[in-house]
């Protein structure tokens, strides 16, 4: 179920776009938003541009790396995907790394991995001869496009949780650390990324409970160790699963317990129920902005209407 909700007024719309790659599809991943235009995936090697404000929609072609491992026992696997505009050639990017595994491999990190990168500026991927700093792994609603760079929950060669970030402007990976008051390697946290008031925010809080805290770190100066801020700790609330996204200054979306999105309010510490329902645990949410571009590249066209929705 794909939904829109308009920031002036919470006013709901039930999106219809024809995305009949993805009807056999059991769940889909919700990459990002760059330029009006909204990239999904299915976990796999299928990816899709979709422009809801024109209903266009165009599934990129497949990727340029083999899917086959010059080393017989080496599996590759699709283990991130990037979303985000490059500056200089005013075009949307999509990032793809792909990981080789050894088959009875016990030290939980791939052999090796490679990148490619498709340009809406010219309908085509290409690999970059660049070696991945660190290895991407899972952490929910934790992939972030900002200034310019794509942004992922990773583990470095010591075994170090990090930010991967890839730039989209000059196709190069920034390995930025974590802030040192964390706990190494605490699975009952969860971290989450978002981008709050211009800045990278990192959010904190428990895998389970009834009551649940949210602890909101600032990186104040972008890639220092040491500008890493906590700002406040929002709750304990009940029946709050985990963030969303900020939407608002002041908002930030929250997925409940009973697959319903609420919106909290940093400043009144009030909870709203949106019209918004799913099942739990599998809620996915950016913000959009409207526009005309084509999701096949070429001339950018921009309407003159920049509402905010959620998705």
């Amino acid at each position: 179920m794909l939904s829109l909700v308009c920031s002036s007024g919470f006013s709901f719309i039930n999106l219809d776009v024809d995305l009949s790659l993805y009807k056999k599809e059991p769940c889909l991943q919700l990459l990002g938003h760059c330029d009006g235009i909204i990239c999904l995936s299915n976990y796999r090697d299928d990816i899709v541009l979709c422009n809801p404000a024109t209903r266009e929609t165009m599934v990129l072609p497949e990727s340029c790396l083999p899917c086959y491992s010059s080393i017989s026992n080496l599996i590759p696997q699709t283990s991130a995907l990037g979303f985000g505009y490059d500056s200089r050639t005013h075009h949307c990017k999509v990032v793809r790394i792909i990981s080789y595994w050894e088959e009875r491999s016990g030290s939980g990190l791939p052999h090796h991995s490679r990148v490619e990168v498709y340009s809406l500026a010219t309908g085509s991927w290409k690999e970059l001869n660049v070696k991945v700093p660190a290895h991407v792994w899972y952490s929910p609603c934790f992939e972030t496009y900002f200034n310019g760079a794509f942004h992922w929950y990773a583990i470095d060669d010591n075994r170090n949780e990090v930010i991967l970030s890839f730039h989209m402007g000059n196709e190069e990976f920034q390995v930025i650390p974590m802030p040192s008051a964390l706990s190494l390697y605490d699975y009952s946290m969860c971290r989450s990324l978002f981008v709050w008031n211009g800045r990278i925010a990192l959010v904190i809080y428990p895998r389970k409970g009834i009551e649940k805290s949210f602890q909101i770190y600032v990186m104040k100066e972008y890639g220092v160790r040491e500008s890493w801020t906590k700002i406040l700790t929002i709750g304990p609330l009940t029946k709050v699963e985990m963030p969303l996204a900020f939407w608002k200054n002041d908002e930030i979306l929250m997925e409940g317990s009973d697959g319903l999105v609420v919106s909290y309010n940093l400043k009144t510490q009030e909870l709203k129920d949106l019209p918004i329902y799913g099942v739990p645990k599998s809620f996915a949410t950016l913000v959009y902005i409207n526009s005309l571009v084509s999701v096949k590249g070429g001339n950018r066209v921009l309407d003159g209407d920049n509402t905010d929705f959620d998705w």
